[in-house]
């Protein structure tokens, strides 16, 4: 077991206590949006050795999974994940290009696609997938403007899937003026204030537009599903789902990827064509996951993908022994309450606080957590489940 020591990021959207309170830590004033896990060269965990400080990488190799602590003081960008091939041949182009990895204008930074899933540590808003067609003509419907009435026409002609994209695509290439976009705001704040709205719907766009006005982004929320975490939910977001998350404070689970593609509600590079070439042709909600319980104290969060599963560890004295962890070949552990002693198969001890994390593998062996808390863990999910008796 190694004890880990991580990066993170201060995009302008991120709280400035949440995440230092999280780490128990003081806060500066400063955002602090997300805090890094595993191997991504763009935020490579470390830890401690008698060599001094040594990359995660040189004993874990290439993780296929990462985790992220992220903490949102707003919306952060509309955004698109690609697919396996769609990341493949955008980091080879990119490449050939000679677009360097950090530049601020690169959109794949790796060639790998990006699968994740949001556990919430708090109350945790997103907007995530296309409402259906009549939902949407339900909620246009409501705001008197020249761009609702022209969205409803191009809707009601091609309704489905392909309609919405187009009206994605029209928001994007014909990007509607401010004061347009002022117009559908101020109809969103008249009909929330009356006590009607339509699945949250407009008390969205009033609250995105508060922190992005005139963003063609305000109008495209109007076309997305709203769904709120509590503590302790989780949903999956699969490669080509649009989303944007809102507020709130969550764990990321996801194949160990930073390919993003943006197209709103963001100071960072925008690449509109690209993120309507990616989005998936489901219609589904937001897809809350179902844990499964093992043993006593483990709940399971499986999206059912290759590269991750996360499991939520409840740690108290009525397990003396401790609680059996989920057993893997590789995981990245983090404490997300109260404090925890792990033991492995050796008897080596170490002890987690909030928001403290460590790094365990197949010479580990099992694990045991001894302790009154919680532990999050990502790993691969290609074992066989502890025994839950």
């Amino acid at each position: 077991m190694r004890r880990l020591n991580n990066t993170s990021r201060d995009y302008d959207w991120g709280s400035s206590e949440d995440i230092p309170r999280f780490l128990r830590e003081s806060a500066d004033g400063a955002p602090v949006a997300e805090v890094w896990f595993g191997t991504h060269p763009l935020g490579m965990s470390t830890f401690s050795s008698d060599e001094g400080e040594v990359s995660l990488a040189s004993v874990a190799g290439e993780m296929p999974f990462m985790l992220k602590l992220l903490a949102a003081s707003r919306p952060l960008s509309i955004q698109v994940h690609p697919n396996a091939q769609q990341a493949a041949a955008g980091f080879e182009r990119e490449e050939r290009a000679g677009v360097p990895l950090d530049a601020p204008h690169r959109v794949y930074r790796d060639a790998h696609h990006k699968p994740e899933m949001v556990y919430a540590l708090s109350t945790f808003d997103a907007l995530v997938g296309f409402r259906p067609t009549a939902e949407i003509l339900r909620v246009l419907s409501g705001i008197e403007s020249p761009l609702a009435r022209s969205l409803t026409d191009h809707l009601n002609a091609r309704p489905g899937f392909s309609g919405i994209v187009r009206l994605v695509e029209m928001l994007l290439e014909e990007k509607p003026d401010v004061a347009e976009i002022d117009r559908i705001v101020a109809a969103c704040r008249d009909l929330a204030g009356q006590g009607i709205d339509i699945r949250r719907a407009y008390v969205t766009a009033v609250e995105i537009a508060d922190h992005h006005p005139g963003d063609v982004g305000v109008v495209i929320s109007l076309l997305l599903n709203r769904l709120t975490l509590q503590p302790g939910e989780a949903a999956f977001l699969g490669a080509g789902t649009i989303h944007a998350h809102l507020k709130g404070m969550c764990l990321e689970v996801m194949a160990s990827s930073d390919n993003v593609l943006r197209a709103g509600l963001t100071s960072k590079h925008l690449d509109p064509v690209g993120l309507v070439s990616c989005l998936d042709a489901g219609m589904s909600r937001f897809a809350r996951v179902t844990p499964e319980q093992v043993g006593f104290s483990t709940d399971v969060f499986n999206p059912a993908v290759d590269e991750f599963a996360l499991a939520i560890t409840q740690c108290s004295h009525a397990e003396p022994e401790g609680a059996s962890l989920p057993v893997a070949p590789q995981c990245l552990i983090v404490c997300t309450g109260g404090e925890i002693e792990l033991v492995n198969e050796q008897g080596e001890r170490l002890v987690l606080r909030r928001g403290e994390s460590a790094y365990a593998d197949a010479g580990d062996g099992s694990l045991r957590a001894i302790g009154t808390g919680e532990l999050a863990q990502a790993y691969r999910p290609t074992f066989e489940a502890p025994d839950p008796r």
